[in-house]
């Protein structure tokens, strides 16, 4: 089998990109809620309604974004899931386990001889 044991022999690679997910899911709706706050802040201080009301739309779109960024990973996660889409489940699940929980993926495993 060509592909039978691709993910944990790959599962350093899998693991960096774990730690990318991570970061993103935290670092990026961060960013986008603190950039609406300062905007809605700036819009309040200025005592203009016309660029509070802007502001308020701005920041409830920055808001709805964050969440999706955030959910991005699982939404997908569960599509593949859904699918079945691997015949080989142990692998795709140890690829799965090593990008959406990286403290639980397993050490690289060695080529097997066969």
């Amino acid at each position: 089998m060509l592909l039978g044991g691709f993910c944990g022999q790959t599962a350093d690679l899998w693991r960096i990109l774990g730690y990318v997910v991570v970061v993103i899911k935290i670092v990026i709706p961060l960013i986008l809620i603190i950039l609406g706050m300062v905007d809605l802040g700036k819009a309040v201080v200025s005592s203009d309604e016309k660029a509070i009301n802007k502001s308020v739309s701005t920041l409830i779109k920055r808001f709805v974004a964050a969440v999706v960024v955030f959910f991005v990973p699982t939404i997908v996660s569960a599509i593949f899931n859904a699918l079945h889409l691997i015949s080989d489940v142990d692998d795709y699940n140890t690829c799965v386990q090593c990008v959406t929980n990286v403290g639980s993926c397993p050490d690289q495993q060695p080529l097997s001889a066969n």
